[in-house]
């Protein structure tokens, strides 16, 4: 059965059917999305351990955020040198020494006996882990082009989406049960396992005469060449700073709902279920209406809306900061209004990643690699400026979320507006 499906894989790779309108079997997607999701898992599963973590290893409180520190700056790192390696060597290989060492990595954090100790081990599943972000998305471009791309790609985001809602429920409900080494042995297993995948089933998807040397030089000059690009540079722009988004939304939102609105941790995770459901939603109806409209159209499309919910956000929490009694407390939280209104400017982030990044890949189908690893290190760039800009604003009231998503947008729309 294995070897008859990883069969209908070669033939599907050698052929392109989605190139010229075909179909890719429907467990592509899935074998894909698999892979991705192990950055998510590594990055929230073992959140709500941390002060136990800390205690055992005899750390400072507060001190076990510098594991994701360490993961965050291994990712970025990670991403721009295994795109490379992959245009180089081609995805099979990168992925499976990548995964296999993450694997190792990750057992590693499991055994440490000091918080430097884990955070070395945390940086390293990073750096190998990044072959899971990377290769997938070029995997994609060397199967796809165009609308087709956006198209596998929403469905990737479909099975990336369900791990970051269930990883740090899951990671606290595990927590009754065992400890947080046996967590990261459970990682572990997640690259193991990862591993078989990519052994069994996942065949070479870029072709021999589409590979590059990997010299310094032709590198740095493959990368300038990327960039030059036009279509790639204002695409991979929007990609870019959908990142800030998220990273705004995810540092900013729960000090608002668990101090300003007195959310409890479970209420403010049932919260962020529901708004990454939504922009699960969103990935799915884009996939059908790819069917009907260019991918271009849609996203310019996800992008207004997401530009009408920020206005919307910031005006909502404008008025409710100046509603104060004459004591100076606020005397109406909009509470349901203003979640609607996040939910306007958020909920279309899964309509506008992938029609993004398939326009960024449209003319970098021999660059694949080096044009993902670019966007994603991009990113997670953005996104720690965002995280940082997040500490600096004043908090108690949605007005600083409410100018970063409508600044956000601003810059992605004129980069739509922009892109050839």
């Amino acid at each position: 059965m294995a070897m008859s499906q990883r069969s209908v894989f070669k033939q599907a790779v050698l052929t392109k059917p989605l190139v010229r309108g075909g179909h890719l079997p429907m467990w592509v997607p899935l074998i894909l999305g698999t892979l991705t999701a192990v950055g998510p898992v590594s990055t929230d599963i073992y959140l709500p351990a941390l002060p136990e973590m800390e205690r055992q290893l005899g750390s400072a409180a507060g001190t076990g955020s510098l594991t994701m520190a360490a993961w965050v700056a291994g990712l970025a790192i990670g991403q721009i040198l295994v795109g490379p390696i992959t245009d180089r060597f081609g995805r099979r290989r990168p992925l499976l020494v990548g995964t296999l060492f993450y694997a190792i990595a990750a057992a590693g954090c499991a055994l440490a006996t000091s918080m430097p100790m884990l955070c070395f081990f945390r940086a390293f599943a990073a750096l190998m882990g990044a072959a899971s972000l990377v290769v997938p998305n070029a995997c994609v471009r060397d199967l796809t082009i165009g609308d087709a791309t956006a198209k596998l790609m929403s469905r990737l985001i479909l099975i990336q989406g369900v791990v970051p809602i269930l990883a740090p429920a899951l990671g606290g409900f595990a927590l009754q049960f065992i400890s947080w080494r046996d967590i990261f042995w459970a990682t572990s297993l997640y690259g193991v396992v990862g591993l078989v995948i990519v052994f069994l089933f996942l065949p070479e998807t870029l072709a021999g005469e589409d590979r590059h040397p990997i010299r310094l030089w032709p590198v740095i000059v493959r990368y300038g060449q990327t960039l030059q690009d036009r279509n790639y540079r204002f695409n991979a722009l929007i990609w870019m700073i959908q990142g800030f988004v998220i990273f705004t939304y995810l540092t900013a939102a729960p000090f608002l709902f668990e101090s300003v609105y007195a959310f409890t941790p479970f209420q403010y995770g049932m919260l962020f279920g529901v708004m990454a459901l939504c922009m699960i939603a969103s990935s799915q109806i884009n996939a059908w209406l790819l069917n009907y409209y260019h991918s271009r159209t849609l996203l310019k499309a996800g992008l207004t809306i997401s530009m009408i919910g920020s206005v919307i956000l910031l005006a909502i929490a404008v008025w409710s900061a100046i509603d104060v009694d004459a004591a100076g407390h606020l005397k109406h939280l909009y509470l349901w209004p203003l979640f609607g209104a996040m939910v306007c400017a958020l909920g279309s982030g899964g309509c506008i990643g992938p029609n993004a990044m398939a326009g960024a890949l449209l003319t970098q189908g021999r660059n694949a690699g080096v044009a993902t690893a670019l966007a994603g290190t991009g990113q997670y760039l953005f996104g720690i400026a965002a995280s940082v800009m997040v500490s600096w604003l004043p908090v108690g009231t949605a007005i600083p979320m409410g100018i970063m998503l409508f600044v956000a947008y601003i810059f992605m729309l004129l980069s739509a507006r922009f892109a050839p």
